[in-house]
């Protein structure tokens, strides 16, 4: 961990995972800079910190951050969340979601570099991309959807990041981690973007059809977002996680049908549960994946890393702060 006095900047941090991190360094007695241009977050995440002396934010993207360099000189780590996210906003601005993810990424790495500043990229479970396999390792071959279908330039461009991250590391001796999140969910977690769970809960307090979209056998592993941000700050401390990919995630997998159910049930909610064929919930050229359940193994091995929250208890958490 780092010490009480040290500087750590957060790219994305008004967003929802990273607005967690940046609460969770502050009260851990660290400064914090917050790069954001709130395209996806929005600053009132930060609510609770606002007011703290410890918190630095500038609302612009890294690429037009002032003295970014100057920045990253005092800042002994970053964590770089910030990224074009959620499958609507990927099938409706494939162009954002990929300038976005490359561009800003390119520019932090080589400030990063000049700085001799270690960094932690996050990456998504999208990379695997359409593999049948019943869990997913990092070493795993990764299989991308044709170019034509839009929903893989999301996956390519955060492949992409990570190449880039790692050529930094063995080129320029930069200290890179990068981790794949694999559907974390909690409080500040929007549906705007398509996200699965925070949609779910907000039919069921309005008494609406949880709308599954397919049959609803396809199956996830929800991991909390508190669990996700221990995890991040045990990885920024340790030597193993140096040049190294990690999967954070839950490796307890539950169907979108059940998933809803379970919704329904922990909020005691009237919803009925309505099912959507894809086409109607997706532009042309969109692939679902089936499964996407995470192997640990190697997190657990480095840190210790088990997710110790509950989907029940993660639902009424989440459902409390809407």
């Amino acid at each position: 961990m780092a010490s009480l006095s040290s500087h750590i900047v957060v790219t994305g941090g008004a967003g929802f995972v990273g607005s967690h991190l940046v609460e969770a360094l502050i009260d851990r007695g660290c400064r914090v800079t917050v790069i954001d241009d709130c395209s996806t977050g929005t600053l009132s995440n930060l609510a609770a910190v606002t007011a703290r002396p410890e918190l630095t934010v500038h609302r612009c993207k890294v690429s037009a951050c002032p003295g970014l360099e100057s920045i990253l000189h005092d800042a002994s780590y970053v964590f770089h969340l910030a990224a074009a996210v959620g499958v609507e906003l990927v099938l409706k601005s494939c162009i954002q979601t990929i300038e976005t993810n490359l561009y800003e990424t390119q520019i932090l790495l080589r400030a990063a570099e000049k700085a001799a500043t270690p960094l932690l990229l996050t990456s998504t479970s999208e990379v695997y991309g359409k593999s049948q396999q019943p869990g997913f390792a990092e070493t795993d071959d990764l299989l991308i959807g044709p170019p034509h279908f839009s929903r893989w330039s999301y996956a390519c461009s955060k492949l992409m990041d990570e190449f880039l991250a790692l050529a930094y590391a063995r080129e320029k001796a930069l200290p890179v981690t990068i981790v794949r999140l694999f559907n974390t969910v909690g409080p500040r977690q929007t549906g705007q973007f398509g996200m699965v769970l925070p949609r779910f809960i907000d039919a069921a307090k309005r008494g609406a059809p949880l709308r599954v979209f397919g049959d609803g056998t396809q199956t996830r592993c929800f991991c909390y977002v508190g669990d996700v941000v221990a995890a991040l700050q045990k990885l920024q401390s340790s030597p193993l996680a140096r040049g190294e990919i990690f999967n954070i995630g839950s490796a307890q997998e539950i169907t979108i049908r059940a998933l809803a159910q379970e919704v329904i049930s922990a909020l005691n909610s009237s919803s009925a549960i309505e099912f959507v064929p894809y086409r109607e919930a997706y532009p042309e050229g969109f692939e679902d994946m089936l499964r996407r359940r995470p192997v640990v193994t190697k997190i657990e091995k480095a840190i210790g890393f088990k997710p110790s929250t509950p989907l029940r208890e993660i639902i009424q958490r989440t459902a409390a702060s809407m």
